[in-house]
């Protein structure tokens, strides 16, 4: 098992743009889609991007069935999305909380679209082509805003609604981030 250190808010690198990916079904990426596995699952997240462990790929990771950091969540499948492409599918936008493994500790209200398109590529450079909404819109929203060296809480509109999650949500059993 190879648990890779996640970067935190404030390191540079997570602010830059990730290159995209040009060769698929190598033994490198295969070993990075292992570590990201191995972080992601280690840490109980529900998603992962390789710039997250230091990757300057454009190489995504997410998926949950039951998560003790998202007790109310739905159901995400597991998928490698590499070079991916999001389309809002409307204009309509909702708030929801986030956490990232990047900045641990606290949550924030983050504005996303409802329902996008996204495409892209598995590890094999197969063509990925998904319509969604709800928590599994806003787990991919979230995790491609990495690639782009967006953290959430630049997406967040009002700063009193950012925070410890243990202070915004005292008494609830939600593990840090």
């Amino acid at each position: 098992m190879a648990i890779k250190a996640v970067l935190q808010m404030g390191d540079a690198r997570l602010l830059e743009r990730a290159k995209e990916v040009s060769d698929f079904n190598t033994p490198a990426l295969k070993k990075l889609l292992k570590d990201m596995r191995d972080t992601m699952q280690a840490l109980d997240g529900a998603g992962l991007a390789a710039p997250q462990i230091g990757i300057d790929l454009r190489v995504v990771i997410f998926g949950i069935a039951e998560n003790p950091r998202y007790p109310d969540a739905e159901a995400v499948p597991q998928t490698v999305l590499i070079n991916p492409i999001i389309t809002p599918l409307s204009e309509g936008v909702e708030d929801g909380w986030e956490g990232c493994l990047s900045v641990k500790g606290m949550r924030g209200l983050v504005p996303r679209y409802k329902a996008i398109r996204y495409n892209g590529f598995d590890a094999m450079g197969k063509p990925i082509d998904r319509t969604v909404s709800g928590f599994h819109a806003r787990v991919v929203q979230h995790e491609c805003d990495h690639l782009d060296g967006i953290l959430y809480p630049m997406r967040i509109k009002d700063m009193r609604n950012f925070g410890f999650t243990a202070v915004l949500f005292p008494g609830e059993d939600l593990q840090d981030d």
